[in-house]
């Protein structure tokens, strides 16, 4: 089976891609052809194993999820024809049947008919033990899944789950598409399958070529349901360094920057036919702390590392006071946000605390990120402010590929204190994330904080479809992790998303993705 495998991968990636052409207003612009630059390369392209943005915004070129998300995080139907709702009958009265009808005609790019079968079979997959699937919440809330037809669905839950339908949304947390069933069915295990690196597609773009380090070249996919995109070719270039990134902006090598850093954006004024767009995102940077390493078990001193550092200057030096301070990591233009104080900057409360836990010794600990120079500039101030506690930090960062990957760090557990960004789905649910249920190897909470209250707060949290509750209980958990300090949160990120202003059809969009439309752009 498995040869089976790579003889139809490499033969639905023979589509050639157009040569392009000099056209529109400005010279520089290749009519059809776009080049997308990130700073960041995926670490693997099949969703179940996948940890980061840049693995997000590639499956949404290439797989078609049953909703996207769109610009507001609203879903919109892909492969499944409606969102369920109490109205249409997609959801029971009781929360716990879901009804799901998916579209005919749809086809994988080796014209194999996706089906119902292929959804099923993803569920079964993402609940396979043999399979090291980052995140099972939601997937794991479904009892059985029956199919009257080969496009009908329904989903029987073993209790309500508010969050269910986003587990069929457009990337993100445990967000995944179908996937191939008469590919991968017969697989005991799909860890090291060649799927993961060469995927077929059911979406608008065909991989053409994953260029380790360099770029990931895109065909349009002529099977995808809506008809090929508009363009004749993609191109997405990683380029690690941001000031790189904006030089070939400027030189008119990629066409477009989706997330413009901090140190870069005085840069964009001296840019000649860009245009340049702005929205809050529902991106948070935040400091993590591993609440298992011996000597952060204990909340005062994690609360000390939080109190002797001026996060104001942080984000006004290093991140330039461009984006909006975070009191938790629930949106705060969500009706679930809750109000939670910042915490305050108290080098001599700070310096008790310390004293309190660790005496006269020092300690030393490991503070990660990912290799991108505003990064090093903020550890270096939180080195500066954690050395008079008896703190000594040592900086070890990381590309984004290694950082965030199954085996890397963080889900190791490999670390002490970490710098980075998380993404947020538009449901507040984020139990994956806090629950004790979901301490690697189980899911994606990383503190590896064990605490019965958010653990059972979370899970209460997507029990219940009404709202008024919902939004109680996540105030009752955020307020508990400010007390447990497993985590600062420092801001939401103001996205900037610089490109050609002869590219059309490009919306920037608050969660996961600006690739959420890619099959309307037009160059």
């Amino acid at each position: 089976m498995l040869s089976m495998l790579l003889v139809v991968v490499l033969a639905a990636s023979c589509t050639r891609v157009e040569a392009p052409g000099t056209s529109g207003r400005h010279s520089w612009t290749h009519a059809g052809y776009l080049r997308i630059g990130s700073t960041d390369e995926p670490d693997n392209l099949n969703p179940l194993f996948a940890h980061t943005d840049a693995t997000d915004s590639i499956d949404a070129l290439i797989f078609a999820p049953l909703f996207r998300y769109g610009p507001t995080g609203d879903f919109v139907p892909e492969l499944a024809t409606e969102v369920p709702t109490y109205e249409n009958g997609g959801i029971s009265k009781d929360s716990k049947t879901i009804l799901l009808h998916l579209r005919r005609g749809v086809v994988w790019s080796d014209g194999v008919p996706l089906t119902a079968k292929d959804l099923r079979f993803t569920w079964r997959a993402v609940l396979n033990p043999r399979n090291n699937t980052k995140l099972t919440s939601g997937w794991d809330d479904i009892a059985a899944m029956d199919l009257p037809d080969d496009y009908t669905a329904v989903l029987h839950l073993k209790q309500a789950n508010a969050d269910v339908l986003g587990s069929f949304g457009g990337g993100g947390g445990s967000a995944y598409p179908p996937l191939p069933e008469h590919l991968l069915g017969s697989l005991p295990s799909l860890n090291s399958a060649a799927f993961n690196a060469r995927p077929i597609s059911s979406g608008p773009w065909l991989l053409q070529a994953w260029n380790h380090g360099s770029s990931l070249e895109f065909a349009p996919n002529p099977r995808y349901w809506r008809g090929p995109p508009k363009l004749h070719a993609l191109s997405w270039r990683i380029v690690p360094n941001p000031d790189t990134l904006v030089a070939e902006l400027a030189t008119h090598e990629v066409d477009v920057d989706p997330s413009v850093g901090e140190q870069q954006l005085y840069r964009l004024a001296s840019i000649a036919g860009i245009r340049i767009d702005k929205r809050l995102s529902a991106s948070w940077r935040r400091l993590a702390i591993d609440c298992a390493r011996p000597d952060l078990r204990d909340v005062r001193l994690r609360r000390a590392i939080a109190e002797a550092i001026d996060w104001d200057r942080i984000n006004a030096t290093v991140y330039h006071g461009y984006n909006v301070r975070a009191h938790s990591d629930i949106p705060p233009d969500s009706w679930a946000a809750p109000k939670v104080p910042l915490y305050p900057y108290d080098p001599a409360e700070a310096a008790r605390l310390a004293r309190a836990v660790l005496g006269s010794r020092r300690v030393t600990l490991t503070i990660s990120s990912t290799t991108k120079p505003g990064n090093e500039q903020a550890e270096l101030q939180m080195l500066a402010a954690l050395r008079p506690l008896g703190i000594d930090l040592t900086i070890k960062n990381y590309p984004a590929s290694v950082l965030f990957a199954q085996d890397g760090p963080l889900y190791k557990g490999d670390y002490d204190l970490e710098w980075s960004i998380d993404t947020n789905g538009p449901d507040p649910d984020n139990q994956g994330v806090w629950s004790g249920d979901f301490v690697p190897p189980k899911g994606a909470n990383t503190s590896f904080l064990r605490d019965p209250v958010l653990t059972q707060t979370s899970e209460a949290a997507i029990r219940t479809f009404d709202r008024a509750k919902r939004t109680a209980l996540y105030q009752i958990e955020e307020t508990r992790i400010h007390a447990l300090t497993p985590v600062v949160f420092l801001y939401w990120q103001t996205r900037v998303a610089a490109y050609n202003d002869d590219l059309h059809g490009y919306r920037q969009a608050e969660y996961i993705t600006d690739n959420w439309n890619s099959w309307e752009w037009s160059i």
